[in-house]
C-alpha cells in the first residue's frame, strides 16, 4: 500500500530534477561563449584567405584540370617545368588527366612521338604509322592551328618500306623554355577525329572544342614539338606564396 507521504514530495523531486538539468545547460553555454574556437589544422584562413601571419595559398579551388591525348605518346611543361608524361609509351592508347595551378602568361611545351622505329621510321616491322595530338586545359586552351610545330625525326623517306631512310634533326636543348625563340617555325596542321582514328579512352574524357594537331606530314614526321603561349592581361594569382622549391629543368638538374 502506498503511503501519502510518498506521493507528495514525488513532485518536488521531479522539479529539482529539471532544475537541475537547466542550470547544467546554461552553465554548459556560458562556457561554450567565453572559450576561444578551435584551431584548426594545417594554417591557412576562411575559403583559403590569410592565416594570421597574412599568407594565402593557393588551393585546389585554383587549379585547372588538362586533358591530354597522344598518338603514341608526349611529354608535357608548362612554363619551363615539367608537368606531365605519358605513363604509356606505346598501347593501350590512353588520356592522361593532371591537376595544374595556372600562371599566366603561360607558355605551353609539347613534345610527341608517334611509334616508328628510329632507324626505318617503320612500325608493327614493315608499316608505316601516323601520329596524332590533341589537349584541353580548364581554362579554355585548346590545341589548334595556332600553335607552332617542328618536326625532329622523318621516315621513311618518300614512303619507302622496301629500303626505308630517316632523317633525323638535333633537338634544341632548351626546346621547353619560356624564352626559347620558336618564331621562325611553321603553324600546326588539324586534323579530323576520323583521319587520327582515337581509341575509346579519348571519348570518355572532355575535349570539346580542342582540335587534333601534327605537322603538314601525319605519316612521315614522328617526333614533333608543339608550342604556344597563353595570355591573360591584367591577371593576377589569388594567392601571395611561392614555392621554395625549384624543379625548372627538372629532371635534368
Amino acid at each position: 500500500m502506498k503511503t501519502p507521504h510518498r506521493r507528495a514530495h514525488r513532485p518536488t523531486l521531479l522539479r529539482l530534477l529539471a532544475f537541475v538539468a537547466l542550470l547544467g545547460g546554461m552553465t554548459a553555454s556560458v562556457l561554450a561563449q567565453g572559450a576561444p574556437p578551435p584551431k584548426k589544422k594545417g594554417g591557412g584562413g576562411k575559403k583559403g584567405g590569410p592565416d594570421e601571419k597574412g599568407l594565402i595559398k593557393p588551393t585546389m579551388a585554383d587549379t585547372i584540370k588538362v586533358n591530354v591525348y597522344a598518338d603514341n605518346w608526349f611529354v608535357l611543361y608548362i612554363n619551363g617545368r615539367l608537368t606531365a608524361v605519358d605513363s604509356i609509351p606505346f598501347t593501350p592508347h590512353n588520356v592522361i588527366s593532371v591537376d595544374l595551378l595556372p600562371e599566366y602568361p603561360m607558355t605551353i611545351a609539347v613534345m610527341a612521338k608517334d611509334n616508328a622505329d628510329p632507324k626505318t621510321g617503320l612500325e608493327y616491322g614493315d608499316h608505316i604509322g601516323d601520329g596524332g595530338f590533341i589537349i584541353k586545359f580548364g581554362d579554355g586552351t585548346v590545341s589548334n592551328a595556332t600553335w607552332k610545330a617542328k618536326n625532329f625525326f622523318k621516315g621513311p623517306l618518300n614512303s619507302d618500306v622496301k629500303n626505308p631512310k630517316v632523317e633525323h634533326t638535333p633537338i634544341p636543348a632548351n626546346w621547353f623554355a619560356v624564352d626559347f625563340d620558336d618564331s621562325q617555325w611553321a603553324k600546326a596542321t588539324e586534323y579530323t577525329e576520323e583521319r587520327v582514328n582515337p581509341k575509346p579512352p579519348y571519348y570518355d574524357a572532355d575535349f570539346k572544342g580542342a582540335k587534333f594537331i601534327w605537322t603538314a606530314d601525319l605519316d612521315l614526321d614522328n617526333t614533333i614539338i608543339f608550342r604556344t603561349r597563353i595570355d591573360k592581361p591584367g591577371w593576377k594569382p589569388r594567392w601571395n606564396t611561392k614555392p621554395d622549391l625549384d624543379v625548372t629543368g627538372a629532371p635534368f638538374k
